[in-house]
C-alpha cells in the first residue's frame, strides 16, 4: 500500500464504524493525488508478482492477483461513488481525466507478457491443480480476462487495443456527463394554478421543493428526475405542458448543442466494433455473449422478438381504450406518448376504482424500507440495525448494520434514496467493499461488505413523509435484492463475491426481490395510510393485486424495443448513422407512434455510459424468466416465506455469487432451468391455458 504521507490518509484507512471510510474527513481535492499514488503502488505489486522469480502457483499468483491493488480499490470504490450520487465540477473534471487514465492502467496489467504466461501456465495445468471449484472459476475469470484484454495479441494490436479502450473509457464519461447536464439544466417552471390542473399534492410538495432547489421560492419546477416528470405526465391535465416535459425528457443528449450526445455514440460503436475484431469476434455482442447464459445473439433477439409480437399486440389493444377514453372527452387529438400514461392512469382508476394518488398515501418510504428489512429477514435471517449520526457521503445517506440470527455482524449497508441534481438519475446498487476472507497484506482477514443503494425519489417538503407510486416501491424492492446478492455473499475471492456474475444472471435476486412488496401479508402489515396509520383496506388491496399486469403491453414494448436496439447497434460491423439504425429497427418491429423506447439511444446510459449493459440490457428481460420461475417455487408451496425454499435460495443464488456457473447454480436451487411461460404470465401477456393448450 503507498504510504499515506503522500495524500490523505482517510482515502485508504477506513477506521470509521466498523472499518466504514470517514466521509467526513474527505474533500473533492484528496483525490487525484491518491489515485496517482495508488496506481503506482499497483503497478509496483503487479511488476513483483510478474517477476516472482518460483514457478507460478495459485497462491502467488491468482490469490496475489485477487489482493494486489487494495488502495487503488479503495480510492476508486470512494471516487466513483461520488461521480454518481453527489458530483461537482471537480469531480466531473477529474472524472474526464482519470477514466483513461485507469483504462490504460489495466490495459497495461492485461498485457503485461509475463504475468500472462505464468496465468495461462496455471490455467493450461488448471486439471492438475487440485483446486476446488471456486479456485477453478476465479483462474478461469482471471485468464478470460487476460485473453479479452488482449493479452494474445502481437505488440502493435496490443497498443491499438489499450488505446482503443482509453478513448472509450473517455466517450463513456462524456456520455454520462451530458445525460446530466441535460437533466440538470431543464426546468419547467410553473406558477399559475391553472397550470398545476390535476397534480396531487405529493407532486406539489416535490415540485415546489425542486423549485425552492433553484431559486424559484413558492413555485413549482417540472423536472428531469423520473421521480418529478413520470407523475406530471400522469396526473397533469394540461396536454400542452405534458408536450412540452415529454420532450424534453426524450431529448436528453439529442439537442445539437455541446451536450449531444450523437457523435459520441457514433465512436463508441465504431471503437467497440475495432475492439472485437482485434480480438477475434465478428461483433461487439459475440464477445460481450461470450461468458453469459445466453451465449448468442439468436438467442436473445429469439426471447426478445417472441415477447415482443405478444407485447405489441396487448399494447394495441390498450392504445384502443386510450382513444375511446379520449374521444369519450370531446378530444379529437390521435394518441401520443405524452397522453399515455395520463389516459391509463384514468383507465386504471375507472377498471380498478383505484388511482395512484389514492394508493399513494398507504405507501411510505419509511415503511417501504422496513418492509425490505422484514422480508429479508423473513427469508434469510437478517435485520438491520439503523446507526444514527455516522457520517456518510451525504447528509441524506443513512447507514445501518446488518446483522445475523446469532447478533453478528455480516454487512454495512448505506441507503441514499432522494434525488437532487449532484446525483445521476436512476436507480443502482454498488459497493465500497466486497466480501471476502482471504489475508490482505495490512493484516486484516478478510472484508465485510459494504454495500450502498442509490435512488431517486422526490424528496418531501420538510416535515412531511416522502411518499412513493408503486414503481418507486417496486424500485427500492429491485435495488435491495441487489443489496442482498451483496451483504449475503459467503466466497474466499473477491473477484467473485457478490454480483460478480454473468450480466443476465445478476438481476436475478434484484427482481426476485421485487415479488415480496405485493405478497398481500407484507402490504397488509406495512401499507398504512400516512395520516391514520391504519392498513390498507383490503378492498383496495385486492385491487392493486388485480391490476398489477394493468399496462403490460406499454411497459413490455418501452423495454423490449430498447433491447433490440441495443442488439441491432451490436451485431452490426458499421453504424454510419446511430439514429436511422434505431429508426430502421423501430420501423421493421412495428413500433407503435404512441409508445417510445424507455431509453432512447442518445440516453441510453446502461449502453454507453461505459459498457456495463452494452449488448447486454435483454439481461432484465432474460433474468425475469428466471425470477418467475424461482417465485413460482414458494408459490408451489403455498408460503412465499417457506423456510426451505429460502435456505435453497440464499444458498445458492444470493451466496454463492460468481464461484458457480449460473446455470448450475439455479438448477441447484429449482432442479431444472426454466421456461419462459412463467414470466408471460406474470407479465400478463399471456395466460397459463393459451400456453398449454388446456381449457382446465
Amino acid at each position: 500500500m503507498p504510504s499515506p504521507h503522500d495524500f490523505n490518509p482517510a482515502l485508504v484507512t477506513w477506521d470509521g464504524l466498523h472499518g466504514l471510510p470517514r466521509f467526513d474527513a474527505l474533500d473533492d481535492g484528496d483525490f487525484a493525488a491518491a489515485f496517482e499514488a495508488a496506481l503506482a503502488a499497483h503497478e509496483r505489486e503487479i511488476d513483483e508478482i510478474a517477476g516472482n522469480g518460483d514457478a507460478p502457483t495459485f497462491a502467488n499468483t491468482v490469490v496475489a492477483l485477487e489482493i494486489a491493488g487494495d488502495a487503488l480499490s479503495r480510492v476508486s470504490a470512494l471516487f466513483w461513488n461520488r461521480a454518481g450520487a453527489n458530483t461537482n465540477g471537480v469531480i466531473q473534471a477529474l472524472e474526464r481525466e482519470i477514466a483513461p487514465k485507469m483504462s490504460r492502467h489495466y490495459s497495461k496489467i492485461g498485457m503485461n507478457a509475463a504475468l500472462f504466461a505464468r496465468i495461462d501456465t496455471l490455467w493450461e495445468n488448471r486439471e492438475t491443480l487440485g483446486l476446488t471449484l471456486e479456485q477453478t472459476r476465479v483462474l478461469e475469470r482471471h485468464w478470460k480476462g487476460f485473453v479479452k484484454s488482449g493479452a494474445k495479441l502481437d505488440k502493435a494490436e496490443q497498443e491499438k487495443l489499450a488505446a482503443i479502450n482509453e478513448k472509450l473509457a473517455g466517450l463513456g464519461t462524456q456520455f454520462g456527463q451530458n445525460v446530466l447536464a441535460d437533466e440538470k439544466a431543464w426546468a419547467l417552471v410553473l406558477s399559475d394554478s391553472a397550470e398545476l390542473e390535476g397534480l396531487p399534492e405529493f407532486l406539489r410538495d416535490a415540485m415546489a421543493a425542486a423549485a425552492r432547489e433553484r431559486g424559484e421560492e413558492g413555485k413549482y419546477a417540472v423536472t428531469l428526475s423520473r421521480s418529478i416528470i413520470e407523475p406530471f405526465l400522469t396526473f397533469s391535465e394540461r396536454r400542452d405542458l405534458r408536450e412540452q416535459a415529454f420532450k424534453a425528457w426524450v431529448a436528453r443528449g439529442e439537442n445539437d448543442g455541446e451536450t449531444d450526445n450523437r457523435a459520441v455514440i457514433r465512436e463508441t460503436l465504431a471503437l467497440r466494433h475495432q475492439v472485437a475484431t482485434l480480438l477475434g469476434y465478428g461483433n461487439f455482442a459475440e464477445l460481450k455473449l461470450d461468458n453469459t447464459m445466453a451465449k448468442t445473439a439468436d438467442a436473445v433477439n429469439g426471447l426478445l422478438r417472441a415477447v415482443w409480437a405478444r407485447a405489441v399486440k396487448r399494447a394495441g389493444e390498450e392504445e384502443t381504450d386510450i382513444a375511446a377514453l379520449i374521444a369519450e372527452e370531446g378530444r379529437n387529438h390521435e394518441v401520443m406518448p405524452w397522453d399515455w400514461r395520463h389516459y391509463a392512469e384514468k383507465i386504471r382508476a375507472r377498471k380498478f376504482d383505484f388511482s395512484e394518488a389514492e394508493l399513494k398515501p398507504y405507501l411510505q418510504l419509511e415503511k417501504i424500507i422496513e418492509a425490505c428489512f422484514d422480508v429479508a429477514g423473513r427469508l434469510f435471517g437478517i435485520r438491520a440495525v439503523e446507526k444514527k449520526g455516522v457520517a456518510a457521503y451525504h447528509p441524506d445517506v443513512r447507514v445501518f448494520e446488518i446483522r445475523d440470527r446469532e447478533d453478528k455482524l455480516v454487512a454495512l449497508f448505506l441507503g441514499d434514496y432522494f434525488a437532487r441534481s449532484s446525483k445521476r438519475s436512476g436507480a443502482w446498487m454498488s459497493s465500497l467493499q466486497s466480501q471476502h476472507r482471504l489475508e490482505l497484506k495490512d493484516g486484516r482477514h478478510g472484508e465485510l461488505p459494504i454495500i450502498y443503494n442509490v435512488c431517486n425519489f422526490a424528496k418531501p417538503a420538510e416535515g412531511k413523509p416522502a411518499l412513493l407510486s408503486l414503481d418507486d416501491a417496486r424500485t427500492l424492492f429491485h435495488e435491495f435484492g441487489h443489496a442482498l446478492h451483496g451483504m449475503l455473499s459467503n466466497v474466499t475471492y473477491p473477484s467473485v463475491a457478490g454480483t460478480g456474475v454473468s450480466r443476465d444472471f445478476v438481476e436475478l435476486p434484484s427482481q426476485l426481490y421485487e415479488h415480496w412488496l405485493t405478497v398481500p401479508d407484507i402490504l397488509k402489515r406495512y401499507a398504512v395510510h400516512v395520516e391514520t396509520g391504519e392498513p390498507m383496506p383490503q378492498a383496495l388491496l385486492d385491487k392493486v393485486l388485480a391490476a398489477r399486469t394493468f399496462n403490460a403491453g406499454f411497459n413490455t414494448v418501452e423495454f423490449t424495443s430498447s433491447a433490440l436496439v441495443d442488439m441491432a447497434f451490436h451485431t452490426r460491423t458499421t453504424v454510419e448513422d446511430p439514429m436511422a439504425v434505431q429508426g430502421e429497427v423501430l420501423a421493421e418491429i412495428g413500433m407503435p407512434k404512441s409508445i417510445v423506447m424507455r431509453h432512447a439511444t442518445p440516453h441510453f446510459q446502461h449502453v454507453f455510459s461505459g459498457d456495463g449493459y452494452s449488448a447486454g440490457y435483454y439481461s432484465y428481460m432474460w433474468s425475469e424468466v428466471l425470477d418467475a420461475d424461482a417465485f413460482s417455487a414458494f408459490e408451489e408451496t403455498g408460503d412465499a416465506f417457506n423456510g426451505e425454499m429460502a435456505r435453497k435460495l440464499k444458498d445458492n443464488i444470493y451466496s454463492v455469487g460468481g464461484s458457480v456457473d449460473p446455470e448450475d447454480a439455479y438448477k441447484a436451487f429449482r432442479g431444472k432451468l426454466p421456461s419462459p411461460d412463467a414470466m408471460l404470465v406474470k407479465k400478463g401477456l399471456s395466460t397459463f391455458e393459451e400456453l398449454t393448450g388446456s381449457d382446465a
